[in-house]
């Protein structure tokens, strides 16, 4: 027999099979790991959605030197109580007195009434009825002084909403934005 025509012998294609398989299972055990322990994109999406939403409804609150229901809100100039301050209530940081979200009468109605706010057993909307389907879900919000100010605009004039949702799954989604006083008091 020549040279040119020798092939494989049957024992040299049964390692190569044996071969080929191992590495096979290999790449398949991997991947069917990464596709148990991945995000569930539906989940994240979810979350996402609720974290826009929440961070959505801090943000188009007032943020003024008195509370909104303050006489002096549109005219105050600082938190103080007096002729260039608030009438009775500067606004502090955290809900005043029987303010919640949720209140017809009494509802959050400045960004700083949300610090510290949070929806540990599912998601709420602003009725208080209880979202369907996310009662796995938690939300929590900070409400605070930049870590950096803004470039032209003074630290006390700012503040950083941060929105955090845990879903199930060990899944977290965080967004932030800032919010700022500006022109009259708003």
């Amino acid at each position: 027999m020549s040279t040119s025509e020798r092939g494989l012998s049957l024992i040299e294609l049964l390692v190569f099979i044996v071969v080929v398989g191992i590495a096979v299972t290999g790449v398949l055990s991997v991947y069917s790991l990464n596709a148990r322990s991945s995000a569930d994109p539906m989940v994240r999406k979810q979350a996402l959605a609720v974290a826009e939403s929440l961070l959505e409804e801090v943000l188009a609150k007032p943020y003024t030197y008195c509370d909104p229901d303050d006489a002096n809100v549109e005219t105050a100039q600082n938190a103080s109580v007096g002729p260039l301050g608030c009438a009775t209530t500067p606004e502090g940081m955290g809900p005043e007195a029987g303010e919640t979200r949720t209140a017809n009468l009494t509802p959050y109605d400045n960004v700083n009434d949300y610090n510290n706010f949070q929806m540990t057993s599912g998601i709420d909307d602003l009725s208080g009825n209880a979202v369907p389907g996310l009662t796995g879900y938690t939300a929590s919000v900070q409400v605070q002084p930049p870590p950096v100010p803004l470039t032209g605009i003074p630290a006390s004039e700012t503040l950083l909403v941060t929105v955090t949702v845990n879903a199930p799954g060990n899944q977290s989604v965080s967004l932030s934005g800032y919010r700022t006083r500006y022109a009259p008091n708003l």
